[in-house]
């Protein structure tokens, strides 16, 4: 648990999909705010934290089963704000005198709430009988509300859509306005946040720039670190800011795989050694890697391999340095929530492509991990409160073990050579297109297909290539992006002609689905 240094928002997790949108909308108005399982959350927990208000998230339980989860009336004895969303709102009623039964009917997708009663937790919504859209989810229903209580809002599906004490400032929705469905879901939370809480949104980057430079000389001392840079955004940052708080205490590795994008480990290493001038070293091991991947065409396995190569390479090279004792790593607050949360679940197969390798426990080094409280967006807007290069910090994200699992089947020296220059074209024509920032991450992803063609006046045997592109506002879900023809035609047309290996080019419009972080 990290001790709060600014007024802090509690989020309860009751294992809902979309927490972590609970956590980004409130930190966009301003308020800091950690999630924290339900079954860690006690009288001590919640002594020690000390939160200005809490919300009680959703989750894919009912409170009337044996067993299920539910919240901790200490909770309610805090004497803070608390907000209870779909589940959180179930629970709520449940530990506090009300019912929930099984409902007849559900309620999941868009449905309108009516305004029945004034309450600053719907101010600016709209008066007494205006109709709100949001996005339900939920199968059970409250029937009786604990004493107190009053209904704010009703939907078809639900006489308790919202719910208050306002005495008590308890609050429940039944829907989810952390959601982008729910359209005016953020000024619900700022309401409960700002205008019921009180708090005064002093969340913003550059005091945690100026908080996380104190922490690390805190930690470090006269130390020396070493910090494991991949070349993609978040070590990039965690990086430059180690390297603000400490200057030449610390030195930074960067392992080549030779799997990078076209062009980027010269733009890291300019970046670094040229533009910062940080201690890097530099080790080109593109060989060692594909050497190891010849022949290996099952995806896991390439993971583990570049993994225990990376750490074995990493371990090599931290030892010849001498004297560090810390290892920074760029560690985001999603790993520190997922790591908690799965316990062996799905979730952490899914993360398999990002956790390629730990660290041998014979380096005995201590973690510096300045970045754990943030997520991604808050991660590029570190790096430009940092002066990182705009172009850089907007970088679309790149899985750890990088081009080998955008080869599907067998990796060889001729494949990574086609669907880097590929790639590279299909970045460029969207950036010409000025397309590139709408995007969340676009690449190409060279198939185990090979098709007959005719080019010219020759017939050709080679392979198919994929290109995709997803938009997103918080990495756990996407959807496919709509180009425009023109653009695809380019991009096709180039790569065709350009890209020797390659004749044919297929668009995906493959959706992603909730619960996974990245797309490989």
């Amino acid at each position: 648990m990290t001790a709060p240094h600014h007024q802090t928002l509690l989020i309860v997790d009751f294992g809902s999909q979309v927490t972590q949108l609970i956590a980004r909308r409130v930190r966009e108005s301003g308020v800091y705010c950690e999630i924290h399982p339900y079954d860690k959350v006690d009288a001590a927990f919640l002594k020690a934290f000390r939160p200005s208000a809490i919300v009680l998230s959703g989750g894919p339980a009912s409170v009337h089963e044996a067993e299920s989860p539910a919240v901790d009336p200490a909770v309610f004895d805090l004497e803070v704000p608390v907000l209870g969303i779909c589940y959180g709102e179930q629970t709520t009623c449940a530990v506090l005198g009300g019912a929930v039964v099984p409902g007849t009917t559900r309620e999941f997708g868009r449905a309108e709430i009516e305004i029945v009663r004034e309450s600053p937790l719907l101010e600016g919504l709209g008066a007494v009988g205006h109709r709100e859209t949001v996005w339900m989810s939920h199968g059970d229903k409250i029937t009786a509300l604990p004493a107190g209580f009053e209904a704010v809002a009703v939907s078809e599906g639900s006489p308790y859509a919202v719910i208050a004490n306002e005495a008590r400032r308890i609050y429940g929705v039944q829907f989810h306005p952390e959601v982008a469905h729910t359209p005016r879901g953020a000024l619900i939370l700022r309401n409960f946040t700002h205008r019921i809480a009180g708090l005064s949104g002093d969340w913003t980057m550059a005091a945690f720039r100026a908080e996380a430079v104190a922490r690390i000389r805190a930690q470090v001392g006269d130390g020396r670190v070493i910090c494991g840079l991949s070349g993609g955004v978040d070590s990039s940052v965690a990086a430059v800011l180690i390297h603000e708080a400490i200057g030449d205490q610390l030195t930074c590795v960067f392992v080549d795989t030779g799997l990078m994008r076209a062009n980027e480990a010269a733009e890291v290493v300019t970046l670094f050694r040229d533009h910062y001038n940080i201690p890097l070293v530099h080790v080109d091991a593109g060989d060692i890697f594909l050497d190891a991947l010849e022949g290996v065409s099952d995806p896991e396995t390439k993971r583990k391999t570049i993994g225990r190569l990376f750490v074995e390479i990493f371990d090599e090279e931290a030892g010849k340095i001498g004297g560090a004792g810390f290892l920074a790593q760029g560690t985001l607050y999603p790993d520190v929530i997922e790591s908690v949360s799965a316990r062996g679940g799905p979730s952490a197969v899914i993360k398999s492509h990002h956790n390629v390798g730990g660290l041998p426990e014979r380096m005995k080094m201590k973690l510096v991990e300045p970045l754990r409280e943030l997520f991604k967006d808050e991660v590029r807007a570190l790096g430009r409160e940092l002066g990182l290069p705009p172009a850089f910090v907007g970088r679309h994200p790149f899985p750890g073990p990088g081009l080998a699992i955008r080869i599907p089947g067998e990796i060889t020296r001729e494949a990574v050579s086609i669907l880097q220059k590929a790639d590279l074209i299909w970045l460029d024509e969207i950036r010409k297109a000025g397309l590139y920032d709408t995007i969340w991450q676009a690449f190409a992803v060279l198939l185990p297909v090979r098709t007959v063609g005719v080019m010219g006046d020759a017939r050709t045997y080679e392979r198919v290539l994929a290109l995709r592109a997803v938009t997103s506002t918080d990495g756990m879900t996407a959807d496919f992006f709509e180009f425009p023809w023109d653009v695809l035609g380019r991009a096709a047309t180039r790569i065709v002609n350009e890209v020797k290996g390659v004749n044919r080019v297929v668009y995906d419009v493959t959706s992603k689905p909730p619960g996974t972080i990245e797309w490989e």
